[in-house]
């Protein structure tokens, strides 16, 4: 039997579609079909297995998936025996702490002899413990943002994204615990012929990474005015250069941020560049 790398994500909402956009975006076309939790891929030495967020690290320790896609805050309150082998910079988000609006907030010793409502309370009884602060944790599931305004407790510690949720129950963040995002775990003792399918899959994923924010630019130049030309546009390693039919002027390729393309198409332009062409890279392979 050949050897396949199984993959354990989301079984749905953001970090589901994050990570099957990942996945698709790094060339492998998976099967999908209505209720089904393993999804082997057409041309990949992949499977993926929907899972709960919070079952992931503990299938990912016990081996029944080799590798997960999992919200580090999942990883960080199950504490399990997993290894982290990447964070992927999606479905950011961040623990915090949050209390009643109206109340004024005196910094970490506030939540003393206080009683907070959270679904995360290893994570916050390692932060309690190293600001040296006593506070009772009582542990819900769901909808934690409700538990002040009915009496429940005197404060929250939750998932916050754009903190939304909390204005509308009246409540305020006054202390981020810890950023999270989407992050890759791997059972410890993974096999030589799964880690080079793991290997494969770090090179397209980093290679998909790589593309993003970025944009292909090609141009024709005077040649008089190319060596400053050439100097805003860096490139990979450095822009090729070929001689146009012409005579005096070149093309020019290379890659270039998206954050400065603006302000750099203003500047090519002073120089005499003209045909600009801006096209999307789908892949970067280094």
């Amino acid at each position: 039997m050949d050897t396949i790398l199984r993959i354990a994500i989301q079984t749905k909402g953001r970090l589901n579609e994050d990570s099957v956009e990942l996945i698709n975006e790094c060339g492998i076309k998976l099967t999908v079909g209505k209720r089904q939790l393993l999804s082997p891929a057409k041309n990949f030495p992949v499977e993926i297995l929907y899972l709960r967020d919070d079952d992931i690290p503990e299938t990912v320790a016990d081996g029944v998936a080799d590798i997960g896609i999992v919200g580090e805050n999942e990883m960080l309150e199950k504490n399990k025996n997993v290894e982290l082998v990447k964070r992927l910079g999606f479905s950011k988000c961040r623990l915090s702490l949050a209390i009643p609006k109206a109340e004024k907030y005196t910094g970490p010793q506030w939540f003393e002899g206080k009683t907070i409502a959270t679904s995360y309370p290893v994570i916050l009884e390692k932060f309690f413990a190293e600001k040296g602060v006593k506070a009772g944790i009582h542990v819900i599931n769901g909808s934690v943002e409700i538990a002040p305004g009915i009496g429940l407790s005197d404060g929250i510690f939750d998932i916050v994204s754009s903190g939304g949720t909390l204005v509308s129950n009246g409540l305020k963040e006054v202390e981020v615990v810890t950023p999270s995002e989407a992050v890759l775990i791997k059972t410890p003792g993974l096999s030589p012929q799964k880690q080079a399918i793991l290997n494969e899959l770090l090179f397209r994923i980093e290679s998909v990474e790589r593309s993003k924010g970025k944009k292909y630019i090609m141009l024709n130049a005077p040649n008089n005015k190319l060596d400053q030309i050439v100097s805003m546009l860096p490139g990979m390693k450095s822009p090729t250069v070929m001689p146009l039919a012409e005579s005096g002027w070149s093309s020019v390729h290379s890659v270039i941020e998206e954050k400065f393309f603006w302000e750099n198409i203003s500047e090519l332009r002073k120089l005499g560049a003209e045909g600009i062409l801006v096209l999307p890279i789908e892949k970067m392979i280094l």
